[in-house]
């Protein structure tokens, strides 16, 4: 069986879409159709090399997705033939089965425990969490990561208490789903830090309080204003940028912390002050909000079916596989919010 995929062949160069073979089912592994999948700017990162030079190649991208189950491999437990899943890089329930490998014109492919931006996938049994038939793929794509990372990095890596300020700093993919779980945590304020109105426009449609164009003003400073010369109790940093990472971990109150979403090239730096974190200042990182797929999402389909939030106004782009590159060059411009690939299905 062959597949249309989207291949990463060199690292800074374009995506080669082509025909890979699907390999065969092994223990734990689970082979899906995909139905719609996002664009994340993980995969520009691996495309641009942030984390350094990249020892798999080619391989396979792509890790939020809304499928189908097509067929599952021996001693598969929690999904059946049939399941619409989302599909999602932290570890659910299930096996951690071993990554699958394609074949490509005679070479192997990699692809990882998920891979999604492809029209069939073999996914590890963990990978996947079975949803009622009927959810939006939409829906199913932002849960996968932009919902549970935002809200992880709210609940479990900020530990936001009811009351508490917070900064959002990056207001696309990730940094929307964090503004509304601040919101929905009842933090106030809840301020939204962004190079783009269109952004901050949408992050007041999921919560936040205040937007600040940093092209136009310092951000610090006017955090600073609107929290009547305060500092936050919590910063959320999206860009991996270093000046600002220096500038978020001075903003935030002395007992505050600073999460750190975005990934930083891996030749950076950032030069910090370390005594306020024996004084009770907090800098971390996030891996992906500490979540738990399979335990958290269907508590958040249960809010949303209980009306508490919506979270389709999000998706503001549309296209298929074969307009991926036309999905990473708007991406790259910040045009995109949320880009999903939809899959024309049988």
């Amino acid at each position: 069986m062959k597949t249309r995929a989207a291949i990463l062949v060199e690292q800074r160069q374009p995506l080669v879409l082509d025909e890979v073979e699907v390999p065969a089912l092994g223990f734990g592994q689970v082979l899906v159709r995909i139905l719609a999948t996002r664009i994340c700017g993980s995969q520009i990162g691996e495309i641009d090399g942030v984390k350094g030079p990249d020892k798999w190649l080619p391989h396979l991208l792509g890790h939020e997705a809304c499928a189908t189950v097509v067929e599952v491999g021996p001693e598969v437990r929690h999904v059946k033939v049939g399941d619409r899943v989302v599909c999602h890089w932290r570890p659910g329930r299930g096996i951690d089965a071993r990554p699958a490998v394609y074949a490509w014109r005679g070479r192997p492919v990699n692809a990882g425990c998920i891979t999604t931006f492809q029209e069939y996938a073999v996914l590890s049994e963990n990978r996947v969490t079975a949803v009622p038939a009927d959810t939006d793929p939409e829906v199913c794509c932002l849960l996968a990561d932009t919902l549970t990372t935002g809200f992880g990095v709210i609940n479990n890596d900020a530990g936001v208490r009811l009351g508490e300020s917070v900064v959002v700093i990056g207001c696309g993919g990730i940094g929307l789903g964090t503004v509304l779980g601040a919101s929905l945590a009842g933090a106030h304020p809840v301020i939204a830090v962004d190079l783009h109105d269109h952004k901050l426009e949408k992050a007041r449609a999921f919560g936040a309080t205040h937007g600040i164009n940093s092209t136009r003003e310092d951000f610090a400073e006017a955090v600073r204003r609107v929290l009547g010369g305060g500092s936050p109790d919590v910063v959320v940093d999206g860009s991996g940028q270093p000046k600002v990472i220096e500038k978020a971990y001075g903003l935030v109150a002395p007992k505050g912390r600073l999460v750190g979403v975005g990934v930083m090239y891996h030749e950076n730096r950032v030069s910090l002050h370390t005594l306020p974190l024996h004084m009770g200042k907090r800098l971390t990182g996030s891996e992906g909000g500490a979540s738990r797929p399979a335990e958290d999402i269907p508590r958040y389909l249960r809010m949303m079916r209980d009306g508490r939030f919506d979270p389709r106004g999000m998706v503001s782009h549309r296209l298929g596989l074969d307009a991926i590159e036309e999905g990473i060059a708007r991406m790259r411009s910040g045009e995109v919010i949320h880009c999903v690939l939809h899959f024309p299905q049988p």
